[in-house]
């Protein structure tokens, strides 16, 4: 099955550099401080100026890279929109940077509820309900005292603030921008109200972290929302995807490279999780 998802690109942008996918349409890549190295951004050209897709994290490095990229291939148009996908700091990192310019922020609305909630959000110390969290999920005394020492990780380490106001990004919405029009499909699981992006003139699809090739997207349950269940949300919005995808769709992801052959891929998706399922079952040898 894996034969059939096809890669037209063999290698990513270099540093600084763009690679034009379609008319209109540029794929760079950002690094990322993490095992996952890299984050996907894509730049969406019309008469006015440019339309970027996510950020990647605020960083200086990143600062940088983005003013190589302005100074280069997106030189000669200025940035008029900034579409975000998702909450997550490798895609909306820089987003309040970019709205500090000018640049109209273009993003669902619980995304930006919760980066907004996040960003303000600083812990120096775990919160109780943190600790509750990580007691429930069965971390032992020294891993917890550990934990109750550490900082935590705070969205403002690598978000820049995010000034009031934004433009909502809905389910059924239709965006112009490139040159295309793209209708919205919110996806579920990885991050709450996930936008896709389907082009309705042409086979491109901007993917984000919701259709990925090759690697899962992280699910994860975390203290905001200890009894949530989002592999629940991710396989209904997996198999709700599959009667819009075509074999000819070209996506184009947060990670990884551009890809064709999304009908399988979506099945590869939900089984992957599904067999996964099924081994913890049998692992079980009573309900826990």
């Amino acid at each position: 099955m894996s034969a059939i998802i096809h890669h037209p690109w063999d290698a990513p942008p270099a540093e600084g550099a763009a690679i034009e996918i379609a008319e209109n349409i540029l794929w760079m890549r950002l690094p990322l401080p993490m095992a996952l190295d890299h984050v996907n951004v894509y730049a969406l050209a019309d008469a006015d100026g440019w339309t970027l897709v996510d950020t990647g994290l605020q960083s200086r490095k990143t600062k940088a890279i983005w003013a190589a990229l302005l100074a280069g291939p997106l030189q000669g148009k200025p940035v008029r929109r900034l579409i975000v996908t998702h909450h997550h700091p490798d895609h909306i990192g820089l987003a309040g940077w970019f709205q500090a310019q000018g640049v109209e922020l273009i993003i669902p609305r619980t995304a930006w509820l919760y980066a907004r909630m996040l960003v303000l959000d600083v812990q120096e110390t775990p919160t109780p309900e943190a600790m509750l969290f990580y007691q429930r999920a069965g971390l032992d005394q020294a891993a917890l005292a550990q934990k109750a020492a550490e900082r935590p990780f705070n969205f403002a380490d690598m978000v820049a603030p995010l000034p009031q106001g934004f433009t909502r990004l809905d389910e059924g919405d239709v965006i112009t921008a490139g040159g295309r029009r793209w209708l919205v499909r919110l996806g579920q699981g990885h991050a709450p109200d996930h936008a896709t992006l389907w082009s309705l003139d042409d086979h491109l699809i901007l993917g984000g972290d919701q259709l990925l090739p090759g690697i899962s997207a992280n699910i994860g349950v975390y203290p905001t929302e200890p009894e949530a269940d989002p592999l629940a949300e991710w396989l209904h919005s997996t198999r709700g995807f599959a009667p819009h995808a075509r074999m000819d769709h070209l996506v184009l992801p947060g990670h990884k490279l551009p890809f064709s052959g999304l009908p399988f891929r979506l099945i590869q998706m939900a089984e992957n999780h599904e067999s996964a399922l099924d081994r913890l079952l049998a692992h079980l040898s009573t309900p826990k």
